[in-house]
């Protein structure tokens, strides 16, 4: 599990899952429906936390540093919280197959509903008038590299890179897993409001929209959050019978794939890892000519990609 955090350090809660399903899939075992909450919390926090880092970084990335402090600020709130969960900020290692590692911790639920009353009235008053309504940072990124819905596509796009074009897909209510078809969200696509549709604005504007979308989801897991155990009963070696196993999620860079062969052991014989970043970087050769450099960093920051990700 802890080499799954690496797959993205920024969203590593949301990798942790990934695989955990997969196995679980293998063995056939049923997940504690108070683990299932669990991860989802934890997911959606991340997802949140990963967020903050796009639309922190791409200002900075186009000349403007302050953006960048305020998402870290909000970040770090959520670190604090994951570190009270599991002792970690950046590398959880939170979840394990057949649950999670720990139950919340006392305080943890009443913390995490003043975050996210506290976070989203901060993006409405503060962070959006900063610089989501800023008209230099508007028109840097309005109607620049717009991907049509079909492109997109046949790139393989995935996440907010496909939704920002219009498409309407999130495998959280599309191929729903674990227990969002409980909750209540949208799904956040691009409106091409101040450009063109499917251009880095709405890629910007589709994670902003996402991350208020996240608040919800957290908001009705602390709810109803059942009691129980958040682990299963699990053998200390596991050894899944012959098969394979694929599980896709939902990760805050697009659908994050994990192809599992099982030959009888307690090692996998083939683990192929499908990650939202590695597809986003194929689109860059044919969308980036007849653009000025300036533009292509743009172009780039509103991909979201992270290093690991890509190259694995």
């Amino acid at each position: 599990m802890p080499y799954t955090d690496r797959v993205d350090y920024v969203a590593a809660m949301n990798c942790n899952v990934g695989y955990a399903m997969t196995v679980e899939k293998l063995l056939g075992l049923e997940v504690p429906e108070r683990a299932e909450f669990l991860r989802v919390v934890v997911g959606e926090l991340n997802r949140i936390s990963s967020h903050l880092v796009a639309v922190g970084a791409m200002p900075m990335d186009l000349g403007a540093a302050t953006p960048f402090m305020h998402a870290l600020r909000e970040r770090e709130t959520i670190n604090d919280l994951f570190e009270m969960l599991c002792g970690a900020r950046l590398t959880y290692n939170y979840v394990r197959i057949g649950g999670v590692s720990f139950d919340l911790p006392p305080g943890f639920t009443e913390k995490t509903a003043a975050f996210l009353d506290h976070f989203e009235s901060m993006m409405r008053s503060e962070f959006d008038p900063l610089i989501s309504q800023n008209l230099i940072y508007r028109r840097r990124l309005a109607g620049v590299a717009p991907i049509s819905a079909a492109t997109a596509i046949a790139y393989g796009l995935s996440g907010p890179n496909l939704r920002a074009s219009g498409l309407d897909w999130d495998l959280r209510q599309d191929e729903p897993y674990s227990i969002y078809p409980k909750l209540e969200f949208d799904v956040v696509v691009g409106t091409g409001e101040v450009g063109v549709l499917g251009d880095c604005f709405d890629r910007y504007a589709v994670r902003v929209g996402e991350m208020l979308q996240s608040v919800r989801i957290v908001r009705q897991c602390l709810e109803r959050m059942p009691d129980g155990p958040v682990m299963a009963k699990v053998p200390r070696t596991i050894k899944p019978p012959t098969g394979e196993a694929f599980v896709r999620t939902e990760a805050p860079r697009g659908e994050l794939g994990y192809f599992l062969v099982a030959d009888g052991s307690d090692r996998a014989y083939r683990c192929k890892i499908r990650t939202g970043s590695f597809a986003s970087m194929s689109i860059l050769e044919a969308l980036s000519p007849g653009w000025m450099i300036a533009d292509l960093v743009a172009i780039i920051a509103a991909f979201d990609v992270v290093a690991p990700e890509i190259d694995r």
